[in-house]
């Protein structure tokens, strides 16, 4: 087992990140906002952002904060979730303007304004967006403490990878507009006007984003800077998820700190005489697997959070939550 959470906030000074990540619905907006309220609470401007496009922390924290910006709902605890659909879109028309004012034309020519919304189209538009976004947090440097919420695992993974997926989408595009000189088609005869050689905005773009996207990639992977978390539940499918994203960490460099456990039952429920069969089946075979969790995970547990009578939401639910998971120091199993 690893130190209490907050034992580790108080000894590892140079920790300014925390990572949530995770299989969708197990908790890590819960997590995530639950940390940043008690670094709040002990004085360091922290910043909670959610990558979910679900706006997860909208509901977490009961306020319509998604695409609004950075807001501030107590002393010290800023939040944020960004609209990546808004922050593509108006992507896309800073490009068309600078093509516009770059070359003294009115209106985009169809087959350029067809290769931009093609572009920013891809898969990897989204979270280049949302990645460009957290990195250009953490450049500023305005915070003390910046928390992110990852998407679902499949997804937190591949963001994690971004820089290097970005890398191959860009050498295609570079190929695309090769080709599309080659052809003489209206994209190169615009070049022809005068641009420098090989210019093209929308790469220039994407490799502005490459830069930051790598600039992030290196915090990550200094576990001296940014603490990555797992956060499951005692399920059979949580546990084999770990199991493949330590496999998964270890080849991009990233140091697993810690483990939190949530939505445990409480294992005295099982004293009581009018507890029905559906919840006592429940909570045994979340023992079963707390069992399992302790024997393949037990040294990365640093927290266990209980389920609780009511969903986890608001200032006050959250404190509380906080206050749980940076303090437990029990044991994963009882005797």
């Amino acid at each position: 087992m690893t130190s209490k959470m907050s034992d580790y906030y108080s000894s590892n000074h140079d920790t300014k990140i925390a990572v949530f990540a995770g299989k969708g619905g197990l908790g890590k907006t819960t997590c995530s906002a639950a940390l940043s309220s008690w670094l709040a609470k002990k004085g360091r401007r922290a910043l909670c952002f959610s990558t979910d496009p679900q706006a997860s922390l909208s509901d977490i924290f009961e306020k319509d904060i998604f695409g609004k910006g950075r807001q501030e709902l107590q002393e010290s605890l800023y939040v944020m979730e960004i609209d990546a659909d808004k922050r593509i879109a108006i992507f896309q028309e800073e490009i068309r303007q600078k093509i516009k004012d770059m070359y003294g034309i009115d209106e985009i020519p169809r087959e350029i304004d067809e290769y931009i919304t093609a572009a920013a189209a891809e898969p990897a538009m989204h979270e280049s967006a949302t990645y460009d976004a957290m990195a250009g947090l953490l450049a500023s440097q305005e915070f003390d403490f910046y928390v992110f919420d990852m998407p679902p695992f499949g997804h937190g993974i591949r963001m994690v990878s971004m820089a290097r997926i970005l890398d191959m989408w860009i050498d295609k595009m570079e190929e695309t507009r090769r080709m599309a000189q080659e052809y003489g088609d209206s994209a190169y005869r615009i070049q022809q006007k005068g641009a420098a050689s090989g210019q093209d905005e929308m790469l220039n773009e994407l490799q502005e984003i490459r830069k930051k996207l790598g600039f992030f990639q290196d915090l990550l992977t200094d576990s001296k800077r940014t603490a990555f978390y797992m956060v499951i539940v005692p399920e059979k499918m949580a546990i084999l998820d770990t199991r493949r994203a330590l496999d998964m960490f270890a080849q991009m460099d990233i140091t697993l700190t810690g483990v939190v456990v949530n939505q445990v039952y409480p294992r005295e429920l099982l004293k009581r005489d009018d507890l029905g069969d559906f919840l006592r089946e429940r909570i045994e075979m979340q023992q079963k697997y707390l069992v399992q969790i302790e024997k393949e995970l037990g040294n990365y547990v640093c927290a266990v959070i209980p389920m609780f009578d009511r969903e986890p939401k608001g200032l006050k639910m959250i404190a509380e939550v906080g206050d749980i998971m940076m303090n437990w120091d029990g044991k994963i199993t009882e005797d």
